[in-house]
């Protein structure tokens, strides 16, 4: 195609998180997102996941920026890893640059990074590219699509979103500006899929306020809220109605207390004077005078709520009277942490709110009725269903054909698929290197994962280590072969007739390659780690992480 725009997800396809999606026109790169995945059970160790952006290094000199749809993690959470290999303009509106300038000053990077603040109003000019915004609803303050003017049409993210008419902020979703949009002609439209699942439209946030009266009135004891520290629109409700009820309220959490304090410091958060106390002074108070807002509504291990559940607070003590308000929605791979949590809330006397049916959580994304609805404003020539798994994006692209587009026009993308489009046609043309990538603390792993396969090697089947002596000049070993075993076998009599063979079979393959004056460390421990291997999967089943130590003298 002479003249085409391309788009390349890296990341958010087929998955939930680390959305990240490169839109390519006239040899010049704009980034849209740049968020991270958290981890599963199985991946020990791990802190974070981002994407691979093997492929933008390759093309450092024609991306351009970064641009934000809104502050939530999955969104804009790689930001700090990526800038470090990456270092380009990021656009995004006030709330979203505040989380992201907290992030970039913890990881040294405030100062290096241009940063530049965008609304609904703004547009601008990057390369070839006309850059726009639509304000959207949604569980995070000043949340945006971003609209990509091009001279063969518009591309828009439509980013998370919802049709919120009673907002907590009085902030809607712009639905005239899509309309709009629309009837200008849209080239392609990538809309989120995460909640194209659930029939009907997404309820107000506002009806959440309506649950946190009857729970604050009927509650003889505390009352502790857990929730995502970024739904600030959640947050201010719980304390405006709390405050109607007579109740102080204290926050409990690192992200809680920065995001409430960054919302306030920006006029995104009122605070009725007197209604905020410390953690440390919540015995001063009776019971049923307190609220907690808290982290954990996800069951993670350290947070502030878990601590509480398993007795490891330094403030706060549950028992029996407490009432605890789960206001969240597990994301996927959390289910497990979250009913653990809510076990051990159960366990000390608390009362639990939690689920779909209590009323206190309504999702920040749009639901099949809402979807319909944005396809329907927009009518795009194309459309990408984005942000999801395969089944999200294949319920999505069927509401499409529903509302008109082509089956031919509509892409079911892979992260790393190139989708080439003109005014004709568009097709999938290339792939290009994707993946995750491990973030542990603030180091980055390797993109294959060699050092996760180790931890989950060791998990599983312990650790066999062999320490060899040898003359540096012949290759003559010196000594006989020590073995240590950890997390091997459960027996120690078994364990010590292995290590016994092994042992023996590897004095056996010391003298074979003395014999040949075999020298070098590499050498000499790969023979070590090929010999054992096969011989404790032989007489064991079980494949130990084998390490080799070569000591020459």
């Amino acid at each position: 195609m002479s003249d085409s725009l391309r788009i390349i997800p890296l990341g958010g396809l087929g998955e939930i998180g680390k959305n990240m999606t490169a839109v390519e026109y006239r040899g010049k790169i704009v980034v849209l997102d740049c968020g991270v995945e958290f981890p599963r059970d199985d991946m020990l160790g791990i802190d974070l996941v981002i994407p691979d952006i093997t492929w933008l290094l390759g093309r450092r000199d024609d991306v351009l920026a970064f641009v934000i749809t809104h502050g939530h993690e999955d969104h804009q959470g790689a930001l700090p890893f990526v800038l470090k290999q990456l270092n380009k303009p990021v656009y995004g509106s006030r709330f979203t640059l505040a989380l992201i300038k907290s992030k970039l000053d913890e990881h040294g990077l405030l100062k290096v990074v241009e940063l530049n603040e965008v609304s609904d109003t703004s547009k601008l000019r990057l390369g070839p590219f006309d850059v726009s915004f639509i304000a959207t609803s949604h569980s995070v303050p000043d949340s945006l699509s971003i609209v990509l003017g091009t001279d063969l049409g518009a591309v828009l993210l439509t980013g998370d979103y919802r049709f919120d008419h009673t907002p907590i902020d009085g902030r809607i979703t712009d639905v005239n500006a899509f309309a709009q949009l629309g009837q200008k002609g849209i080239l392609a439209l990538l809309g989120d899929s995460t909640n194209v699942e659930t029939p009907g439209s997404t309820a107000s946030e506002s009806t959440v306020g309506q649950a946190f009266h009857q729970i604050f009135a009927e509650a003889e004891g505390r009352v502790i809220v857990a929730s995502f520290a970024s739904h600030i629109h959640r947050i201010q409700q719980a304390i405006t109605i709390a405050h109607l009820h007579g109740r102080k309220f204290a926050l409990s959490g690192r992200s809680m207390v920065k995001n409430a304090n960054i919302a306030r410091n920006l006029g995104y958060l009122d605070v009725p004077d007197g209604a905020m106390i410390k953690l440390t002074q919540i015995d001063d108070y009776r019971p049923e005078e307190i609220l907690i807002l808290s982290t954990g509504s996800q069951g993670e291990p350290l947070s502030a709520l878990t601590r509480m559940a398993f007795d490891d607070h330094p403030q706060v003590a549950l028992h029996e009277g407490d009432t605890v308000v789960i206001s969240a929605k597990a994301i996927p791979g959390n289910e497990r942490s979250v009913t653990a949590t809510i076990d051990r809330l159960l366990k000390v006397g608390a009362t639990v709110i939690y689920g779909e049916g209590s009323g206190i959580h309504v999702s920040g994304h749009a639901a099949q009725e809402d979807l319909r609805m944005m396809l329907n404003l927009t009518s795009p020539q194309y459309f990408v269903p984005v942000h999801g798994e395969y089944r999200m994006q294949h319920f999505h692209a069927e509401l499409a054909r529903q509302s008109g587009i082509r089956d031919e026009d509509i892409f079911i993308l892979e992260n790393g698929d190139v989708l080439e489009l003109d005014a004709e046609n568009g097709e999938i043309v290339d792939k290009v290197p994707t993946g995750m990538v491990f973030v542990d603390g603030y180091e980055l792993g390797d993109a294959e994962g060699l050092v996760l396969r180790d931890r989950q090697q060791l998990a599983g089947d312990g650790i066999l280590m062999a320490v060899v002596t040898v003359d540096a000049q012949s290759g003559d070993s010196l000594a006989p072969a020590e073995l240590v075993a950890r997390g091997f076998l459960h027996n120690d009599e078994r364990l010590q007739e292995v290590i016994d063979e092994c042992a023996t079979a590897l004095d056996a393959l010391m003298a074979e390659l003395g014999a040949v004056h075999v020298t070098g460390q590499r050498l000499i421990r790969d023979d070590i780690k090929d010999k054992l291997a096969e011989l404790v999967y032989a007489r064991t089943r079980r494949r130990p992480l084998i390490m080799p130590v070569v000591i020459e003298v």
